[in-house]
């Protein structure tokens, strides 16, 4: 046993004695080229290919990083034996990701790639206005040296839309407003967000079901038109008109198309913004995936139909940005209040300003369409327009689904016919009905018989108005000739008087 510890120790003598020998005939720079060299060399014959991606771009955040988290999670949820689970701000759902160095492989387009996720300790920091945090992290993309290109122009840029994807289905969505303006906050953002919980969906939005099928094809194809957009020269952009009587449902229409989309809303309000400038400086600030809306934007400001502006007396010009209701081309209005001209709105609508991002839908409502300019109506600028009518039968079948679990099967067929036969002329809006629903919704079978007795009411009381119309006008009509024939007769003795007169001088 002896013999073996000195055998040992004499063996740790030699190499102590070689490798200082070694470090004094080879000096560290030598030695960094032949480690470099030697990595050449194997890399050479090596049919793989190596890519680190670090979470820290120098003092940046890298995003390839946190794309390549996310994308790995769906992977890993699968296929991992030790997760890490993390929940962002504004998320509904956890999301899972590699834990500490540890591996796992995918696949693409039949290509292998070997990921590892590794974590080392960060040497000690110098000075820094950003401290950088205590671990190293980064992954470690393997793949084999003939799928180079392939991994490089087409994986990389899947994974970014990948994530995104699942970034933005995690996500509660967002409600944005402009409440300062076009003023930037401490960040540079304009715009202020809360999140956005509306319940609403096309499966619960009360209108004709075929208006309903229309826009939600509509909606499929531009989500899924990327390519049909850039193959036609368009931006990617659409825009739809709702409008008609108030509590018609086209808040709710809006929040149904966010829910089925997933985008995000910008409530853009008008009266806020001053200039035409600030008003670009919004649209340059919102995202891709998201619905600008401008709730009634007949009275938001004084954009009203050029050939009525002109019939009032407003001066009229050929072009666009005109004096409209009081407000100035060159800014500033009679009252001292914004200047957005008509003219600064369509470029935001339609000029190359609304091109600055992709994926977005312009929205406007309106209760008085016939208030708007055409210049705002035309296609390229509002595509779609989608008139919010009265509640009609199909509708109120999907109300009393709603509020009180009724399928069609299961109400009186007789009661139905009735309920058939007087919501046309009854003219209510879903919001009216809805109420009547809300307030008797403890008793089914009675809230049912309230709603037909309130439709019935409001029937019999638009017959008695038109007929009180009719008569009406039945009246001017006769007060008319009246007036007439009396001033005929007048105007006859008048003549008779004369002619007389003239006789009598004679």
């Amino acid at each position: 046993m002896m013999e073996f510890w000195t055998s040992m120790a004499s063996i740790m003598g030699i190499f102590a004695f070689s490798q200082t020998f070694l470090h004094t005939i080879f000096p560290p720079e030598l030695r960094f080229a032949s480690i470099k060299l030697l990595n050449k060399i194997c890399n050479w014959f090596s049919s793989y290919c190596y890519f680190d991606i670090t979470e820290i771009d120098g003092v940046n955040t890298n995003e390839l990083y946190n794309a390549v988290q996310l994308y790995l999670s769906s992977s890993a949820s699968i296929t991992g034996t030790r997760l890490s689970l993390t929940r962002a701000l504004n998320s509904s759902s956890f999301t899972f990701g590699l834990s500490n160095n540890d591996c796992i492989i995918d696949n693409f387009n039949g290509v292998t790639a070997w990921w590892e996720h590794f974590v080392t300790q960060r040497q000690s920091q110098t000075f820094s206005w950003r401290p950088l945090p205590d671990e190293k992290r980064g992954f470690t993309l393997k793949i084999e040296k003939k799928h180079k290109n392939l991994i490089l122009s087409s994986y990389l840029d899947f994974i970014m839309d990948k994530a995104n994807e699942i970034r933005r289905k995690n996500q509660d969505r967002l409600l944005y407003t402009n409440s300062r303006g076009g003023s930037l906050d401490s960040r540079g953002h304009p715009w202020e967000s809360v999140p956005f919980k509306h319940p609403s969906t096309f499966d619960t939005l009360a209108m004709d079901p075929v208006k309903k099928s229309e826009l939600i094809a509509d909606l499929k194809d531009f989500a899924d038109g990327k390519m049909f957009y850039q193959k036609t020269g368009r931006a990617w952009k659409r825009g739809y008109l709702l409008y008609g009587p108030p509590g018609t449902g086209k808040s709710s229409m809006i929040a149904a198309m966010a829910n089925y989309l997933g985008y995000d809303i910008y409530d853009l309000e008008l009266t806020e913004v001053n200039t035409n400038s600030e008003l670009r400086k919004l649209l340059m600030k919102t995202t891709s995936k998201s619905i600008i809306v401008i709730e009634d934007i007949d009275c938001s400001i004084s954009l009203s139909n050029r050939k009525k502006s002109s019939t009032r007396g407003a001066h009229y010009d050929a072009s666009p940005d005109m004096r409209i209701g009081g407000i100035s081309p060159m800014g500033g209005d009679e009252h001292g209040g914004n200047s957005i001209t008509l003219s600064g709105l369509l470029n935001f609508t339609d000029g190359l300003w609304s091109c600055c991002g992709s994926e977005r839908i312009f929205v406007f409502t309106t209760n008085h369409i016939e208030k708007l300019d055409p210049a705002l109506l035309r296609c390229g600028r509002m595509d779609m327009h989608i008139f919010m009518s009265f509640c009609s039968y199909q509708a109120l079948l999907i109300l009393l689904k709603n509020y009180l679990g009724l399928e069609k099967h299961e109400l009186d067929v007789e009661l139905l016919k009735k309920l058939e036969n007087v919501i046309d002329s009854a003219q209510m809006t879903p919001a009216d009905i809805s109420e009547v629903l809300i307030k008797n919704r403890r008793d089914k079978h009675k809230a049912v018989l309230e709603l037909l007795g309130a439709l019935k009411t409001r029937a019999m009381k638009n017959s008695m108005n038109v007929e009180d119309v009719e008569e009406q006008e039945k009246r001017a009509l006769e007060m008319t000739t009246t007036t007439t024939t009396e001033e005929e007769e007048a105007t006859c003795n008048d003549a008779l008087l004369d002619a007389c007169s003239d006789q009598e001088k004679k």
